[in-house]
């Protein structure tokens, strides 16, 4: 009877789906069978129970193969079934975290623990798991079914004296070294008087954010300057704009910040796809559609502080204020080494 005793459990097999159909046939009792087949007479019944319901006979074969659809099934939806997990990941998507950066950082805030981005996407959209709550709100998107980012497409506008981005760099292109940044407007309703300046650093991903109260390039230009001129020395070093009219006043933040400000080809938004993402990730809290007139500076402020402070799968699932941190030090140390 050490079998009765031992605390692991294993599942009846076939075999022994069998042997309990031809006892229970001949009249033994559970009891008698569990003593037989050194198993508990309780595992027994609940076995026999379970499968010859509604006054069916029991099948050994179809028992077995529903214990095991039903075992596969549990292995499916094992990931989400941990406790920790299932809570770490609702949550999360509830903060606006996309499922690779859950997945991502997951094994950074629990040790020990990890998830597959896919198997998060498979759990928001498989109502049965989530027992209809549409978790795909959350999503950057909204999509109900995943679809592929579009990129969408800028008007030209011609500015003298410009330097083309073919222009920059080529450690500016490989994201080598701090200080350049990217930069573009956020529209709401047509007519509106209020916009949304986005400028963004390519190597960290942080992002300023300032409410714009005409459409004016004087404005935006005003707007960054007196951002940027908040950063430490070595943190700004060149800024990359579309064919906008509101950037036409950009040779006022070369004079200002003594940075040169590059220029996009006409329809090329991918060029400048730092700050096209960062747009993307704004439309959360401001979709489409909505006017703009109504935000507030000090609301926009908090929105910018939660998108710093959330990870980013191209950060190695660092924040882009941990990463600018970072960057603000070996930037230091640098300069004392010189």
């Amino acid at each position: 009877m050490e079998a009765l005793t031992n605390k692991t459990y294993r599942h009846l097999n076939l075999e022994e789906r069998e042997q309990l159909s031809v006892l229970r046939d001949q009249g033994l009792t559970f009891r008698e069978i569990g003593k037989r087949l050194n198993r508990s007479h309780t595992s027994l019944s609940r076995e026999y129970r379970k499968n010859s319901k509604y006054y069916r006979q029991y099948q050994p074969c179809l028992a077995q193969k529903k214990a095991n659809r039903i075992a596969l099934d549990q292995r499916t939806k094992a990931p989400l079934k941990n406790k920790e997990i299932y809570l770490y990941v609702r949550e999360r998507l509830r903060m606006g975290w996309s499922p690779e950066v859950i997945a991502g950082r997951l094994p950074l805030d629990l040790p020990g623990l990890s998830i597959d981005d896919d198997t998060i996407y498979e759990y928001i959209y498989n109502s049965k798991k989530t027992r209809g709550d549409k978790l795909y709100r959350y999503l950057l998107h909204h999509h109900k079914r995943r679809k592929k980012l579009i990129g969408r497409k800028v008007k030209p506008e011609k500015i003298k004296n410009r330097l083309n981005i073919k222009q920059r760099p080529e450690d500016v292109n490989q994201r080598n070294t701090l200080g350049h940044w990217e930069t573009d407007n956020m529209e709401g309703k047509r007519g509106d008087s209020v916009s949304v300046s986005a400028t963004v650093e390519r190597l960290t991903r942080y992002s300023i954010f300032s409410r714009l109260n005409d459409h004016s390039s004087l404005t935006k230009s005003e707007a960054i300057i007196n951002r940027l001129n908040q950063f430490p020395a070595g943190t700004t070093k060149s800024i990359t704009a579309d064919n906008g009219p509101e950037n036409s006043a950009y040779q006022s933040i070369t004079k200002s910040l003594s940075i040169p400000v590059y220029f996009c080809n006409p329809y090329h938004s991918w060029e400048k796809g730092t700050v096209e993402n960062t747009i993307g990730r704004l439309r959360r809290f401001f979709p489409k559609g909505e006017s703009l007139n109504t935000i507030s500076s000090e609301y926009l402020a908090k929105v910018e502080s939660y998108l710093n402070h959330t990870p980013r799968k191209c950060l190695n699932f660092r924040t882009p204020y941990e990463t600018m941190q970072l960057q603000i030090k070996k930037l230091g140390a640098l300069q004392v080494r010189m």
